[in-house]
């Protein structure tokens, strides 16, 4: 059964992309790159929903 936690392996800063690409089965640097991108084009609260899911989301 999968389940969504952030990768002690693949991490730049707290592991959630990493956790992420895993779960969706994409690479990280994808999600990496859309929350860049999402940051500097000012869609959404990017930051915000990180600082979220580096909290939410458990340990592998």
């Amino acid at each position: 059964m999968k389940s969504l936690s952030k990768s002690r392996d693949n991490k730049m800063i707290a592991g959630v992309c990493g956790g992420l690409g895993q779960y969706f089965n994409i690479a990280p640097a994808l999600i990496r790159v859309g929350f860049v991108l999402a940051t500097f084009l000012g869609i959404g609260m990017p930051v915000l929903l990180y600082l979220v899911l580096v909290i939410v989301i458990p340990q592998e």
